[in-house]
């Protein structure tokens, strides 16, 4: 059964400030699953990158600098989360489409995933998308 966008949720991690700085921690009991890859993306404000799913794969992302607007689709309904404090984060399962906006300059994302790359795990057109869904719906 393919997760519907209920299944997406803000999770909050501890967060420390201090006179001198500020610390995000992220431990294994803080997240929805076991880490298998890393990786961070920059980009120009108003880029808009991810748009596409994975059949296989969930994600959490966050945002340690700057705003990135998330939109998440599920082929029958959407939600935007923003992550615009570096102790929130937003957990993707699998079979879900996404789509980040940057949104201030020198936004970072951050995004933690539970499977090593593989490329056939992607979903990378809409139309497919929408015909994946319709296909483990059955």
């Amino acid at each position: 059964m393919l997760p519907s966008l209920d299944s997406v949720k803000i999770i909050k991690l501890p967060y420390i400030v201090e006179e001198n700085g500020d610390l995000v921690i992220m431990e294994a009991a803080d997240l929805p699953f076991d880490i298998a890859r890393v990786f961070v993306v920059r980009a120009e404000t108003d880029a808009v990158r991810g748009c596409h799913a994975h059949k296989m794969c969930s994600q959490f992302l966050t945002c340690p600098q700057g705003q990135v607007e998330v939109l998440c689709d599920d082929a029958e309904n959407t939600a935007q989360f923003s992550l615009d404090a570096p102790n929130l984060g937003l957990y993707i399962p699998a079979g879900i489409w996404a789509s980040q906006k940057y949104e201030e300059p020198n936004s970072v994302l951050t995004v933690l995933c539970d499977l090593p790359f593989d490329e056939s795990d992607y979903i990378r057109f809409y139309g497919d998308y929408l015909a994946y869904r319709r296909e483990q719906s059955v």
